[in-house]
């Protein structure tokens, strides 16, 4: 059985300039990882990963969600205010009722990718 912890590591200490060098030309800017850092770490909450799963079956509102999921209003509104600020969701307001959406296709691509790549095993 292998051991999924070992990491192997080279007995050498050459380095390939041709790669790091071609490599080097194709590693977006630092602000834009430090900005795709901060975009997975909004996915790394389950009561925000939560709310997007109800998201990707019907827009709802926030007294709807927290009736679903068994939570304050307060609490999914902070946790609403944190996927809003990441542009994973969006609102629209018909009369007193704010209604809170996916803000596009590309959070359920995101979403479908890391689930199914938890379990494919």
């Amino acid at each position: 059985m292998k051991d999924l912890n070992k990491i192997e590591s080279c007995n050498c200490t050459i380095i390939h300039d041709d790669i790091v060098n071609k490599v080097k030309e194709t590693i977006p800017e630092e602000e834009t990882l430090y900005d795709l850092a901060e975009l997975f770490k909004v996915f790394g909450d389950s009561t925000r990963i939560k709310i997007l799963c109800v998201l990707f079956e019907s827009e709802m509102c926030v007294c709807d969600m927290a009736a679903l999921l068994g939570m304050t209003q307060s609490a999914i509104s902070h946790q609403l205010r944190v996927l809003k600020s990441a542009r994973l969701v969006k609102f629209r307001k018909e009369g007193k009722v704010v209604y809170y959406s996916l803000d596009d296709e590309h959070v359920k691509g995101i979403f479908n990718q890391g689930l199914s790549h938890i379990t494919e095993r």
